[in-house]
């Protein structure tokens, strides 16, 4: 009778086991997706290389427009890979009329690298639309590598929910980006119904038959309202044809500065110039330095996504506020002052750009893009700027710093090397994009 019990109840706890076990068919469950924070960043680096080639050879491609583009790039990769991670929060209702209503289904899995390339591979498609044929072609080309290599170890149904995903996400931050102002600004850079405001203390072109360049950038919709609210700095010194003055002072420095240019600072203002279709403007040139630092430093995909949506809202939004300053000071650039007042026969070192001189571009993005990668990197961190090494139009020598601040004020201090910019262009151009990271950086921690 014992034995019948023993053998009775073994069956019984033998069946218990056998129940409970994981691997049970009663209790098998979807798997769960990786954590982004699981992958390599290799698909990122990847896409964004590409994307400067692509600004670099893309009719149109002017600064603010470059901007733009890394800006809505940026944010919908993040938008698409911080799903996956609990430690991190969407950017709906934190950015302006960002409303995103598509979401991952729980308990389903998600290929991120997938996802990533789906995401990126369609917001290069949408605003490089107007590429070269070759060009184009390579973008076809990146999505349908990467595609291939992921669809040899994941599952269809993965690869596909993946997919599905980042086509309704992508769709949505593009339906976004044409509200805000600058739809399409590639193809309209220079409206002809605009005029510069009349009277010698106001900006004019430096040739005679030239427009002016996104006159109206200024008043589109920012990421962050703060960056052209808190950001925006005093007016610069007032007209003056007094050699007194702060204003003939500040013309006085320009063309010293110029006429007795070392072949250092030659150097330094090739490097930092950056001009449309010789480069992928300044605002690809940040992109470049933080594709360098994330492939140096073997960011993740979370990290890597996260941090170039940062870095996409700040110089997005860098040239809008600088674009507001610009063309409501309406300040003139040196070179104009200078041949009235100092010496007409006087040029440039650096070709003048058609906009207005208060604030400095270089300036506003570059103090926004050292804000944001000192609060990813730290203060004193050390780096190469190899952004133009294989260029042989200019001396592309890879740059050494010490900080991105150091990076930061030789960038801007570049263009009055170049005889482009005034003084309080240079240095409150900086302060105002040192505000602008802040507000970034400000924005995704709290």
């Amino acid at each position: 009778m014992i034995n019948k019990n023993y053998f009775l109840y073994s069956i019984i706890f033998i069946f218990l086991i056998i129940s409970c076990s994981p691997d049970s068919d009663n209790d098998i469950a979807q798997p769960e997706s990786v954590s982004p924070a699981q992958y390599n960043s290799d698909v990122v680096v990847s896409w964004f290389n590409l994307i400067k080639v692509l600004t670099t050879e893309t009719v149109g491609y002017t600064p603010p427009v470059a901007a733009r583009a890394f800006g809505y790039t940026g944010i919908a990769l993040y938008e698409s890979i911080q799903v996956g991670s609990p430690d991190k929060l969407s950017l709906t209702g934190r950015i302006n009329d960002l409303n995103l209503e598509t979401t991952i289904e729980e308990g389903l899995e998600y290929h991120w690298p997938t996802v990533a390339n789906t995401t990126l591979a369609i917001m290069t498609k949408f605003f490089y639309s107007n590429a070269s044929v070759v060009n184009y072609s390579r973008i076809l080309e990146l999505e349908t590598e990467f595609n291939n290599q992921y669809s040899n170890d994941i599952a269809d149904d993965v690869i596909n929910r993946s997919i599905t995903f980042a086509n309704d996400l992508t769709e949505q931050i593009i339906l976004w980006s044409t509200t805000d102002g600058g739809y399409a600004a590639q193809f309209n850079n220079f409206p002809t119904e605009y005029e510069p405001l009349p009277g010698v203390e106001f900006w004019k072109p430096t040739a005679p038959d030239q427009r002016a360049l996104q006159p109206y950038w200024g008043s589109n919709r920012p990421f962050i309202s703060l960056n052209v609210e808190n950001s925006i700095p005093v007016d610069p010194p007032v007209y003056s044809t007094d050699v007194n003055s702060i204003y003939y002072t500040r013309a006085l420095e320009v063309y010293e500065v110029v006429n007795n240019v070392t072949p250092e600072q030659t150097v330094i203002a090739e490097f930092w110039s950056d001009d449309p279709q010789t480069s992928a403007t300044p605002p690809g040139h940040s992109i470049s330095i933080l594709n360098q630092l994330i492939n140096d430093n073997d960011f993740d995909l979370l990290s890597s996504s996260e941090a170039f949506a940062k870095l996409a809202i700040g110089i997005n939004d860098s040239f809008i506020s600088c674009w507001k300053v610009k063309y409501t000071t309406n300040y003139p650039r040196p070179i104009t002052v200078i041949k009235n007042q100092i010496d007409a026969s006087w040029e440039t070192i650096l070709e003048t750009p058609p906009f207005p001189e208060y604030t400095s571009g270089h300036s506003v993005q570059s103090g926004a893009l050292a804000n944001i990668l000192t609060s990813l990197f730290g203060d004193n961190y050390a780096f190469i700027d190899r952004t133009h090494e294989n260029r042989t139009d200019i001396d592309g020598t890879p740059r050494e710093y010490s900080s991105f601040i150091d990076m930061a004020e030789e960038a801007a201090e570049s263009r009055l090397y170049g005889g482009i910019h005034f003084r309080e262009g240079i240095d409150l151009g900086l302060e105002q994009g040192y505000q602008i990271g802040e507000n970034v950086i400000n924005v995704f921690d709290n």
